[in-house]
């Protein structure tokens, strides 16, 4: 029985695809930075594993209490959004180290189990902002796209060791605390700069304007990641939802 590694289980993409996993029969490590049983079904295929992969120390020993894992997905990530003036190098620091430093820690941490056993498969979850810039999102899709170039560069030097390397581009879903846990953030940082009230305004309504049809669903990531995982053809680039299969066309 396989199993996989998922980061960022508290909520959103990565408690759905563990969810996914756990219904396919898999053995399923779910990491948190503060476990939380209730959010998980109950399974003896699932364990709960406290991960900051921010700290290479909490990286260390969760990987050592993993034991032999099959796949790893990378979902863990904060989102942001507000104009590049108004966003703190504070802020572009904690985006990065979450999104971009944490995702190759956690990748350079497995790479010696996967190399040893001669198979396994890395999943990094980015976003479809990457695909097409939109307003607002300058630091939070930087800090995606730099994965993008690292899992297409990797994925060439992984080959002859027969690990594969994936990237799953989400679109926007409004029914995760993804676009909340931004907004929080972002209020505990200011809000946005006056200077661009007209353009904030008109993001939003944009959003808002959004055909229910063209969002991104928490199942379209679930089973985009387990094609990812399941699935040695797939590409290297795997849009999730209508709309981010829209843009990568």
């Amino acid at each position: 029985m396989k199993t996989v590694l998922i980061t960022g289980c508290s909520s959103g993409f990565g408690r759905d695809s563990a969810s996914y996993f756990l219904a396919q029969g898999w053995n399923v490590i779910a990491t948190m930075r503060t476990p939380n049983e209730d959010v998980l079904p109950k399974s003896d295929k699932l364990r709960l594993i406290k991960l900051d992969v921010t700290d290479d120390a909490s990286i260390a020993a969760a990987i050592r209490d993993a034991g032999k894992i099959d796949v790893l997905v990378n979902n863990a990530g904060i989102g942001w959004l507000n104009a590049v003036e108004g966003t703190s190098m504070e802020v572009v620091r904690q985006i990065f180290e979450t999104n971009t430093f944490g995702t190759i820690a956690m990748t350079k941490a497995v790479l010696p189990q996967f190399r040893a056993q001669g198979s396994g498969v890395i999943i990094n979850v980015t976003s479809s902002v990457t695909l097409k810039p939109l307003h607002l999102l300058s630091v939070y899709t930087a800090s995606k796209a730099a994965i993008n170039g690292f899992t297409e560069s990797m994925a060439l030097e992984l080959e002859p060791f027969n690990i594969q390397a994936r990237i799953v581009l989400p679109g926007r879903a409004p029914t995760t605390q993804f676009g909340e846990n931004a907004r929080i953030r972002m209020g505990k940082e200011g809000g946005f700069p006056e200077a661009y009230g007209a353009l904030v305004q008109q993001v939003f309504a944009n959003f808002e304007q959004a055909s229910p049809d063209m969002v991104t669903q928490s199942d379209d990531v679930a089973k985009a990641i387990w094609r990812a995982a399941t699935d040695p053809s797939c590409p290297v680039r795997l849009p999730a939802g209508a709309d981010a299969v829209a843009l990568s066309r």
